[in-house]
């Protein structure tokens, strides 16, 4: 560890991590480093808590223990919050005594085994969403000083405008995934940290109705058992320190017809530290009739015009009967048509083709 000094280097460090969020667990280090900590971690302390922080490599193990052994929910240095919202910087000694701390069992049962006493938790962030910069020493380096601690104080306010940066960084990435899902038409909705829905796409508002609404910013299903189900899950995908990034799909039912498939996913790393959108919800709605566009068609098997439009017909469960008075042409037309997508596809018959245009096709509205 070094002596308190260049803070200044902190702030570039956000940054720089704001930039490219792979940085974040540097950023610590440059927090632990430049303060004579033993390490250094990153916690939000409202708008929601996450099992996963950017920490540096010395105080990784007790960061884990913090989650897995349930004392981020026992957390005492709490009791600090008030005081880090009034001035941008606490410390124990602004919440417990000395002597105190030896009867504390997260002092002496969590700290301790870790070689950890002291902490300055320093302000970062607006009063909507607040983040605490957790810089841990050891019990030889001694409290923060007076004159450490207004030093400290001072970079909260130049911290906030990087954490600032990574937001707007992190909600611009969220909205071309967002995006991404609107051009395959898949119906979507970004997920915060407290599992509220930050934004829907066009595909998923139309989805909104009496049998799926949004509730209080929550996905809500007229089903409360539904609606138990995936509350379960998404806090479950939200909280978990398991790399699986996916988890089963959860059915929203309808009064009539097929339910909405809800698939969850977390949202990448990449997202950054600041990141409002933890998770996304794909929704699928079994009632939804599959359609391949004929440009894509022509475009992938070199069919016309017309051969597009039969092959497009038949995919909607249409017989080469209907499909043919529905195009306004004669059956015999339409069976000549078929043979020679059967050609151009590689397909024997009207079931292998209707599956091989399923895998190019999308879902649309019933109506």
């Amino acid at each position: 560890m070094t002596e308190f000094g260049g803070i200044a280097a902190i702030g570039e460090a956000f940054v720089a991590a704001a930039i490219d969020p792979s940085r974040w667990n540097a950023a610590m280090e440059v927090a632990a480093q430049t303060t004579g900590s033993l390490g250094a971690i990153l916690v939000p302390i409202s708008g929601g808590r996450l099992p996963l922080f950017p920490s540096s490599e010395s105080v990784q193990r007790s960061t884990e223990a913090y989650v897995d052994d349930g004392w981020i929910a026992r957390d005492l240095r709490h009791e600090g919050i008030p005081q880090i919202m009034r001035t941008g910087v606490a410390s124990d000694l602004d919440f417990i005594a000395p002597d105190e701390m030896t009867r504390s069992p997260y002092y002496q049962e969590f700290l301790a085994p870790h070689r950890l006493r002291w902490f300055a938790g320093v302000k970062i962030g607006d009063v909507a969403d607040v983040w605490c910069l957790s810089l841990q020493r050891t019990i030889v380096d001694g409290p923060f000083s007076p004159t450490e601690l207004r030093r400290l104080a001072g970079l909260s306010r130049r911290l906030s405008s990087a954490a600032e940066l990574a937001r707007a960084f992190g909600f611009a990435r969220a909205e071309a995934a967002l995006q991404t899902f609107e051009t395959s038409r898949s119906a979507a909705a970004m997920i915060d940290r407290k599992g509220e829905v930050i934004r829907l796409n066009p595909s998923a508002e139309r989805l909104i109705g009496a049998d799926m609404k949004i509730v209080g910013r929550r996905i809500v299903s007229f089903s409360t058992d539904a609606t138990g189900a995936f509350d379960r899950a998404l806090h479950q995908l939200i909280w978990s320190t398991d790399p699986e990034a996916l988890r089963p799909p959860i059915a929203l039912p309808r009064r009539a017809g097929r339910p909405i498939m809800a698939y969850l996913s977390r949202a990448p790393a990449g997202f950054g530290a600041f990141a409002q959108c933890r998770a996304f919800v794909v929704l699928v709605d079994l009632e939804a009739r599959l359609t391949a566009a004929p440009g894509d068609l022509i475009r992938a098997f070199g069919l016309t015009p017309a051969e597009a439009r039969l092959a497009s017909r038949l995919l909607d469960e249409e017989s080469i009967e209907r499909a043919a008075a529905n195009l306004a042409i004669t059956y015999e037309t339409a069976r000549k048509t078929l043979k020679t997508i059967f050609a151009k596809t590689d397909t024997n018959r009207q079931g292998q083709l209707v599956a091989l245009v399923a895998r190019l096709a999308r879902r649309r509205d019933g109506s």
